[in-house]
């Protein structure tokens, strides 16, 4: 079944059509790999403008999975992800054009030598081959992997939740209509028709024509994911993050940070959702911050500290400082000193973003030393562990892992290498 079709009926062998599906992504990237870089970018400048221009079809398909979201248990955080407004659809119109004009990693010479023999050795930049991405209820995400995907010269199978099925389908129509009128092979990008949960687990089980699995999405897809694929998995767990405020801190800008890092958007994987503040500053800070947290209708959960210093302040329980909300609530912890925040941070983060806001070189040093994640920020907001601010254009999500990727995945972090050697007949003795 081609990306075309948008029929949502179970086929009759589940396992035969997700076998079909991964063979044709195979044969797809062959072509793929060998098709130059100017078409892939005439599609992708091609699939933004046909967004652009059907802006109303891609509102009315949003509009039945708005409609559906009750029934599904969405909460109003997660219908604010699936919800596609023109101007979101601006943004992800310029999200494909924002890789369209990034460098093509395909065919780069990562490193060359000469040997004593003559042999020219070249370290040669290549796709991966076939992306098998599963993914929850954001539909840019579609446009986003699609993209970044091809940009890189791979074939991507698009499994996306239930829950942004008509938007997914209608982005991808027009994704498809773009390949076919600039000679894309249209298996490059494949939707997975069925929202049945058992494809997932076919899919994950064809080493030989899927090369790598990303899911992007709750931390029991991900587990599921990366307990029963045969493949290579990149993951993307929770977005657990901490901002820290530290003894040596402005904390005017301190309390920027800290608002903006959880309220900016508070349903997505970068927003802070524990703050730390060191035990010099709490007298002062705590009080201060927690009336511009409440003002956003944050609920705050601390400790004895916080408590005692912030009177709307809830007891905070373990899980809390190891919770990834999503929503209107943030843990509170007072500290007294770097190390501590660190070693707090190491326990409960999820590995993906954490701040520090200080004055003190020598703190945020021991701070970005110590902090095991795939993205430190100093005296920043945590917002901005993004792939497009971090100037990679879209990516295809923010791995917490450390093989073979970390951070926000862009074009060069789904590549892998080959050795092409020259010679001019040399025989080994």
């Amino acid at each position: 079944m081609s990306i075309t079709e948008t029929k949502t009926s179970e086929p009759v062998d589940l396992a035969e059509y997700c076998q079909q599906v991964a063979q044709r992504a195979k044969a797809a990237s062959t072509l793929l790999a060998q098709i130059s870089g100017d078409v892939k970018i005439a599609w992708l400048r091609r699939s933004a403008q046909l967004l652009r221009e059907c802006v109303d079809t891609i509102q009315a398909a949003n509009a039945n999975d708005l409609e559906a979201a009750p029934g599904y248990g969405q909460t109003d955080a997660q219908v604010d992800r699936l919800r596609l407004t023109p101007e979101r659809i601006d943004d992800i119109a310029t999200a494909l054009e924002e890789v369209a004009v990034l460098k093509d990693p395909i065919g780069q010479v990562i490193d060359s030598t000469v040997r004593p023999n003559g042999l020219t050795i070249n370290k040669i930049r290549v796709p991966l081959g076939v992306v098998f991405f599963v993914y929850e209820s954001r539909p840019n995400v579609t446009a986003d992997a699609a993209a970044i995907c091809a940009k890189a010269g791979n074939a991507v199978i698009l499994r996306g939740g239930k829950e942004a099925i008509h938007s997914s389908q209608a982005i991808v129509q027009l994704l498809h209509k773009a390949a076919e009128e600039v000679g894309l092979p249209p298996d490059v990008v494949q939707l997975v028709s069925t929202t049945n949960r058992d494809a997932v687990g076919h899919f994950l089980r064809l080493p030989e024509l899927i090369d790598v699995a990303i899911p992007r999405g709750g931390e029991g897809l991900i587990r599921r994911v990366s307990a029963e694929a045969q493949m290579p998995v990149i993951k993307h767990f929770d977005g657990n993050c901490h901002v820290y405020v530290d003894g040596i801190a402005d904390l005017t800008m301190a309390t920027e940070i800290a608002v903006n890092s959880k309220c900016q958007r508070m349903g997505v994987c970068n927003t802070a959702e524990s703050l730390l503040v060191h035990a010099d500053v709490a007298n002062e800070f705590l009080p201060s911050v927690a009336k511009a947290l409440l003002a956003h209708d944050v609920e705050l959960r601390g400790d004895e500290r916080t408590c005692e210093l912030v009177e709307a302040a809830k007891p905070a329980s373990e899980s809390d400082y190891g919770a990834e909300f999503l929503g209107p609530i943030i843990s509170v912890r007072v500290v007294s000193s770097v190390a501590e925040a660190i070693e707090h941070i190491n326990r409960y983060g999820s590995g993906h973003t954490d701040a520090i806001v200080t004055n003190d070189l020598a703190a945020s040093e021991q701070f970005a030393a110590g902090v095991d994640s795939s993205a430190v920020m100093i005296n920043t907001s945590t917002r901005f562990n993004d792939g497009g601010e971090f100037g990679l254009g879209a990516e295809i999500g923010i791995s917490t892992d450390k093989f073979h990727a970390r951070g926000p995945c862009g074009i060069e972090e789904l590549t892998s290498y080959k050795y092409v050697v020259h010679g001019n007949g040399q025989i080994k003795m």
